[in-house]
């Protein structure tokens, strides 16, 4: 069933604003507990979904993507039959509104035409989740829906997936609204950026968007086509965890949610491996002047210092008497002796020496410029 289907993973859209992160990388390229990029997320479940041939679009900053990927080997993409290809999607327009995904589709249209295959499932560069997409397809082609649309059901709306849309869907799994997350309400189904449909029907959705507006994305089009009743459109759940890294705060909570037990073992299971280009380095260094609890340290990391319910990358140096708290510090970032760093984002090759405090108040993390020196 899956080798019906092929998969595209969009570019980061308008709406995904990470401050300071996405400064240098798109959103796919964010790292993930200190091990995984998010794109290797959606490109992981296809290809272990049995979806060998998968596109990928890429915007602004491309290069740091475009070297984690490669040619696909590390996602068991490297057969002659499989296909990993990366699209190239800066259009350099004057207005941001224009550069949608839409945008990205009609400057690709003759590379989706081409493709043998009658189905297309897309997903998003900046969430992170798990989902067999061939049992997706097939649950689509049962209900003999024109498109699917996956959905998770949240109980934090209000606060939380405020640059996400979500659905209204009755008793049926029929999709009755698709709108911007507003806020008003606890208890939302939150659209997963994810859905299926056959091919034809895509590549005309995507002409048909081009004709009603140019700053359209696929999903602003859908949200008309809801309301018009023109397409059967279905909802189906997902279960077990989901994150969408849509602006700093979220980078900051996905990534210390992996601290409890329970959100790791929904994410990573037997048999489901998250596929990431393997860097090769040395052991972490803990010394007997550290303390380490309730924390991920990747490798390649000399901790001297305390460590507590915090996230490190790789190549991080935690100096004597340092004290690192409720933070996700990224690769080779040092904190120097008797610093203390608490709720605190620390970017690529940061280093903290000569400020001896860094503490964020009122539940929001403060973020330190990648190479900056403070």
């Amino acid at each position: 069933m899956a080798a019906k289907a092929f998969g595209i993973v969009t570019s980061t859209p308008r709406r995904v604003n990470v401050h300071g992160l996405q400064d240098y990388r798109p959103a796919g390229a964010f790292t993930f507990i200190g091990k995984f990029r998010i794109i290797d997320f959606p490109v992981s479940n296809f290809s272990n979904s049995g979806i060998k041939n998968i596109q990928v679009y890429l915007n602004k900053h491309p290069k740091a993507l475009t070297d984690h990927l490669g040619t696909g080997r590390s996602y068991n993409l490297n057969s002659k039959r499989d296909r990993l290809q990366l699209f190239y999607c800066n259009h350099h327009m004057e207005n941001e509104v224009y550069n949608t995904d839409v945008s990205d589709y009609l400057d690709n249209l003759h590379h989706l035409e081409e493709l043998p295959q009658d189905y297309v499932i897309i997903a998003p560069c900046y969430m992170v989740y798990r989902q067999d997409y061939a049992e997706f397809l097939e649950e689509h082609i049962a209900s003999g829906a024109d498109i699917t649309m996956l959905y998770h059901k949240v109980n934090n709306a209000r606060d939380h997936f405020l640059n996400c849309r979500v659905m209204g869907v009755d008793q049926e799994q029929i999709v009755t609204s698709l709108e911007i997350n507003r806020g008003n309400r606890q208890n939302q189904c939150v659209f997963m950026d994810t859905y299926v449909m056959k091919k034809t029907l895509f590549i005309d959705l995507v002409q048909r968007t081009a004709k009603y507006s140019s700053t359209y994305s696929i999903s602003q089009m859908l949200s008309v086509l809801i309301q018009r009743e023109e397409y059967d459109i279905r909802g189906v759940q997902h279960k077990g965890f989901f994150a969408s890294i849509d602006d700093l705060n979220s980078f900051y909570e996905a990534n210390l949610s992996m601290l409890d037990p329970k959100n790791a073992r929904e994410l990573f299971q037997d048999g489901w491996w998250i596929y990431t280009r393997t860097t090769d380095s040395n052991p972490s260094r803990i010394y007997d002047t550290s303390k380490v609890k309730n924390a991920m340290i990747a490798n390649g990391c000399q901790v001297e210092g305390t460590v507590e319910n915090s996230v490190i990358g790789r190549g991080v140096r935690i100096g004597k008497g340092a004290v690192v708290k409720n933070s996700v510090v990224l690769d080779h970032a040092k904190i120097g002796d008797g610093v203390v760093v608490d709720t605190q984002i620390v970017d690529k090759y940061a280093q903290i020496i000569r400020t001896k405090e860094l503490i964020s108040t009122g539940g929001k993390p403060g973020y330190v410029h990648r190479a900056d020196r403070l």
